[in-house]
């Protein structure tokens, strides 16, 4: 019973150590590992050898199908060229296989002992992070070490030995079995890497080892679509594709395994070897068989899932990708597109407002109002999102991103509500009661608007691009509008003394509006502080005054 529950601790271990591995390559490099992926796209060979070389990495193929699943979700790439990337990240896996399949548990405590010191006196910085990958490639290597023990002391008991022999091979049950294996332990690499070890040890025949290694492979594809599930259509699409290529290699090399065995048994000493060089072999060959169809399984994966018509509200890219939260580079892009989105909602209140204004349209004004419930769901979803990725596994140019789109989606909200303010205050003091604003007066709304709605725009750019250019112009448009907005409420007092008889009936209203628009200014140009303030450019004096405060907390 001890040598079992230690055999059960070692392959705890083994799956421990590869997430650990998997996270913390991720947490290093994932904006740069995601960067790779969309430069070497060019063509399907030069995407399977980036899907190959970043998985490698990686040293998970699901990992990597999340990230090029986020590509075709957000139409960077089509989904062919992703379905070649995940061909050579299979392969990418495999060789990681081969590499871990030496002996090389003398370096386990090496690496140990200097990603325990990295870990422990850098923790919040890269070199930290990287400390912890050491960790878990030190607790894989002495994992197998201990499984190679483990399992060389039970198969010595005498009704170990006795089950051992009556084994006979079901191929539909082994390659169920490492399917399931693989998807509870998240990775089919420390499956393979078990399946190699327990072989060579004799605790399973050497057939019955590699059913379970094509089961394994299954067992990734079917991961891919487990953690995909509740994505949009489109992230969909690429496990579905990557889970053909495994179902049909495994239905072409299962009648197989006995010759595989038979041809290379004599010139491997070692079982272990024949067991990683077979998932390797296995994984090159359906690299090099579908890479000329991917468009084809393509053609079929989007007739099984197709997209949804994206003219429908309802039917619009949901970029808050709960599988992303994995990866926190590619959590955060989700959460900006989708505050983007809601931006975008609130140009489209912020424009009708006008029309509004001059048509008395108050069917528009109640779709407009109505828009602002979306505004503060969004808001709701995007803040509960960020919430829940690790804020100590951000760097710390993510983490100064995780609160520029907090930032972003409060000012917006906070748009959003005062336009909803003004429209209801327009139907009440202008529509209903049949009043309107002077000439004069309704020049100086049409300006102020046009005004706003290109520092929306110039907002939503600083938000996107960083610019520390267009942020400095940003507040610059501040300091015109403010400008603009007491010259224009001045004018209207000089109509007010001419007894002006609109301007009279309006003036509450009028006044009202030109100073509800230049709070709406004001909460666009807070957009540009915390880009400034990240780059330094932001002189103390002027963060620390009250519109800059109000920016921060917002």
């Amino acid at each position: 019973m001890k040598h079992l529950l230690n055999l059960l601790a070692a392959v705890a271990l083994l799956v421990w150590g590869t997430y650990l591995v998997r996270t913390g390559i991720l947490r290093v490099f994932g904006a740069n590992l995601r960067h790779v992926l969309a430069r070497s796209i060019s063509t399907r060979p030069a995407a399977a050898t980036a899907g190959l070389g970043v998985t490698a990495l990686v040293q998970s193929s699901t990992a990597t199908a999340l990230i090029v699943s986020s590509f075709v979700g957000q139409g960077l790439i089509a989904l062919p060229t992703a379905l070649a990337v995940m061909l050579g990240a299979d392969v990418g896996t495999s060789l990681m296989t081969v590499v871990f399949s030496f002996d090389l548990s003398w370096l386990s405590p090496l690496f140990i002992f200097i990603g325990v010191v990295l870990f422990i006196t850098r923790q919040a910085t890269p070199v930290g992070r990287f400390g912890r990958v050491l960790i878990g490639l030190g607790l894989m290597l002495l994992a197998l070490r201990l499984v190679s023990e483990s399992t060389g002391i039970i198969v010595q008991s005498p009704a170990v030995k006795a089950l051992l022999q009556s084994l006979t091979s079901d191929i539909l049950l082994e390659i169920t079995v490492g399917a399931m294996l693989s998807v509870v332990a998240y990775s089919s690499l420390a499956i393979v890497l078990l399946t190699a070890t327990l072989a060579s040890s004799g605790a399973i025949p050497l057939d019955v080892a590699l059913g379970l290694t094509l089961g394994a492979n299954l067992g990734s594809g079917l991961l891919g679509v487990v953690a995909t599930a509740k994505s949009s259509v489109e992230v969909r699409q690429v496990p579905m594709g990557n889970l053909v290529f495994k179902c049909a290699g495994v239905l072409m090399a299962a009648p197989f395994v006995g010759f595989w065995i038979h041809t290379l048994r004599p010139y491997l000493p070692e079982p272990s070897m024949v067991v990683v060089l077979y998932h390797l072999v296995f994984n090159v060959l359906i690299a090099l068989i579908f890479l000329a169809f991917t468009h084809v399984i393509a053609h079929w994966v989007e007739n099984w899932l197709p997209k949804p018509d994206k003219s429908l509200v309802a039917g619009r890219p949901h970029h808050l990708d709960p599988s992303a939260l994995a990866t926190p580079s590619l959590a955060i892009s989700n959460a900006a597109r989708e505050a983007l989105h809601q931006a975008d909602i609130v140009e489209t209140m912020l424009i009708g407002m006008l029309r509004v204004i001059k048509d008395n349209d108050v069917r528009l004004s109640e779709e407009l109002r109505k828009m602002d419930d979306t505004v503060d769901q969004l808001y709701s979803a995007i803040k509960y999102y960020l919430t829940k990725i690790s804020r100590e596994a951000l760097g710390e140019e993510e983490s100064r991103r995780w609160t520029d789109i907090i930032s972003f989606t409060i000012n917006m909200e906070q748009i959003g509500d005062i336009i909803e303010r003004i429209l209801q205050d327009i139907e009440d003091k202008k529509i209903r009661k049949n009043r309107s604003f002077s000439d004069a007066g309704m020049a100086e709304i049409c300006e102020l608007h046009a005004r706003l709605i290109d520092n929306l725009r110039l907002g939503m750019s600083v938000f996107l691009n960083g610019s520390v250019r267009d942020a400095h112009k940003l507040l610059e448009e501040k300091v015109r509008f403010g400008d603009l907005e007491r010259a224009y409420a001045g004018t209207h007092l000089t109509r007010l003394a001419e007894n002006t008889v609109q301007s009279i009936e309006t003036s509450s209203l009028h006044l009202d509006l030109i100073s509800d628009l230049k709070r709406i200014n004001s909460h666009i140009c807070s957009i540009a502080y915390p880009i400034l303030d990240s780059a330094g450019a932001l002189a103390p004096s002027r963060f620390r005054s009250p519109d800059s405060r109000q920016g921060a907390l917002l």
